[in-house]
């Protein structure tokens, strides 16, 4: 199951597991986008299904997901469901406040709630969440953005750690600059006629000289949600092209 899964890096993800011959559930609030990608899952010979529902609501989640593990067991979850937010401390009005902690905080909490019993009865499962650097750097007009991020890797260790006797592994990734539709968007917005210009120096900010792309965050996370990383629980991991080690 993968939450956000209509665009940018959720997308990414769900279009890998599909590749490795999983059944994705794509769940978003944007029903034209995870329709548009369950079909084209379909279309290139996966298995997909999509569903709309808001994360922040408890009960909605917790409906749908009931749902689904009667159909089939819930054995991965993937939270990348998230909004941002641009602002210092005193440009973070309560409503956007409030938004951005309904959406990356209490949605991830939704989400783990409603899968953790079924994945305990099922003998075990993986959760993985995305973070950010932005939970662990102090990084400029990022306040309430950071604030959620923050949250979601505590509540990753947190997870990991109480449910190691279930068989259950809980990760997160930890994104640099991804380039996304965000992206573009935020540099329209912000610096119409510059856009070309500004890519690249946000581009150049970090040391490996690009923005990160959705598929490679989507093979960290294959990986992290595998077999193979059967021995890996309870960690943050950066995927940021040198930004936390090669400054300097």
């Amino acid at each position: 199951m993968v939450t956000g899964a209509a665009s940018g890096i959720g997308q990414a993800i769900a279009q890998r597991f599909a590749r490795e011959g999983a059944l994705v559930w794509l769940v978003d609030t944007d029903a034209a986008g995870a329709k548009s990608t369950a079909r084209q899952i379909v279309k290139c010979g996966g298995k997909a299904t999509s569903h709309v529902c808001d994360v922040a609501n408890q009960r909605s989640v917790r409906d749908l997901f009931a749902g689904l593990a009667r159909e089939n067991p819930i054995q991965i979850l993937v939270n990348s469901a998230g909004v941002s937010h641009i602002g210092k401390l005193e440009g973070t009005p309560e409503a956007e406040f409030d938004r951005i902690f309904r959406v990356n905080v209490k949605g991830i909490y939704n989400c783990m709630y409603a899968a953790i019993n079924a994945m305990k009865a099922n003998g075990g499962g993986v959760i993985l969440n995305m973070a950010s650097i932005a939970a662990t750097a102090g990084l400029a007009d990022r306040f309430a953005y950071s604030m959620s991020k923050g949250a979601v890797v505590s509540m990753t260790l947190s997870v990991a750690r109480d449910y190691l006797a279930h068989k259950i592994r809980c990760n997160c990734i930890s994104p640099a600059r991804v380039h996304t539709a965000f992206v573009d968007s935020y540099l329209k917005h912000n610096y119409p006629g510059r856009e070309q210009e500004m890519f690249r120096a946000l581009s150049q900010s970090q040391p490996i000289g690009r923005m990160g792309k959705p598929a490679e965050v989507a093979a960290l996370a294959l990986f992290l949600c595998s077999d193979e990383a059967a021995f890996i629980t309870g960690t943050d991991y950066p995927i940021d092209g040198g930004f936390f080690n090669l400054h300097g």
